[in-house]
């Protein structure tokens, strides 16, 4: 009997990281899916699903979430993907120094952290693929989303340096750069926009008031250029199946324009084009 391949995903409450799940299960994989809370876990258990905690703003909880796997497969584990990540929006003159510390610890350190932990049991196998779910906002900044973009560029810095000292382990580092793509990520953000934006002190008070209607009002029509969370998961099994995956993959058009864009256009056309949108 052959033994199933292993993946350890994070960010499995919902959105993309649930249709991963969902998605390599159905193809065969043993599929640990992680979440912050207990409740989602026990949630995810009810489908059958093997969850446990894992929460990035804490490294005892990423070090007993590895234990686990450990236990579980014998010391092995043949992927992992890296998902799970927040948003606080608000002009960046706005944000407070500990408010960059504290999205860092989760979209960036907490990523890395992880890396770090699995990268021994690749390297004992002789084989492994670390994929890092970044964002089209790994590639061009938006208003608004200061902080969420600094950690993206971040990723996309470290997971290029990562993917080059990997050569010749066995171990594949990749990305994968969403566009639009329909999560909770906008109302998971409210909490912390709420926590660290002081927008009606803000020089931009008046801007915030059209940005409040678009972060707590409900979404009444598809963002333009958006696609599924199973678009992603595409994505995710040629990155994770291909013998020879591709570096990184854009998901959706607007990834692809960015891209392209970033290449192409002038800075000052760039900053344009965006600011326009």
């Amino acid at each position: 009997m052959t033994t199933p391949r292993t993946v350890l995903i994070t960010g499995c409450s919902s959105g993309i990281g649930l249709d991963a799940a969902r998605g390599l299960k159905a193809r065969g994989w043993c599929v640990f899916a992680t979440c912050r809370q207990e409740a989602d876990c026990a949630r995810l258990r009810g489908e059958g699903l093997e969850s446990f905690v894992l929460d990035y703003a804490d490294e005892t909880s990423i070090a007993a979430a590895v234990d686990e796997v450990k236990s579980r497969t014998g010391g092995r584990l043949d992927a992992l993907y890296n998902n799970g990540a927040f948003a606080c929006p608000g002009a960046t003159e706005d944000l407070p120094r500990a408010a960059l510390r504290e999205i860092f610890e989760v979209n960036l350190f907490g990523y890395h952290d992880l890396n770090r932990r699995v990268i021994p049991l690749m390297r004992a196998q002789g084989h492994g693929r670390i994929i890092n779910c970044s964002s089209v906002l790994g590639l061009v900044g938006m208003k608004w989303r200061g902080a969420y973009v600094a950690t993206k560029f971040a990723l996309e810095g470290l997971t290029d340096v990562l993917r080059i000292e990997m050569q010749g382990t066995g171990i594949e580092v990749i990305l994968i750069e969403p566009g639009p793509i329909p999560t909770r990520i906008r109302q998971n953000s409210i909490p912390h926009f709420e926590k660290w934006i002081d927008w009606e002190n803000s020089a931009r008070a008046e801007e915030y008031r059209t940005l409040l209607g678009r972060l707590y009002n409900e979404r009444t029509r598809p963002d333009l250029f958006e696609l599924p969370c199973s678009a992603v998961t595409a994505k995710l099994i040629h990155a994770l199946e291909s013998p020879r995956p591709r570096p990184r993959y854009y998901v959706t058009k607007a990834t692809h324009l960015m891209g392209t864009a970033r290449r192409i256009l002038p800075t000052r056309v760039l900053d344009w084009l965006i600011a326009k949108g």
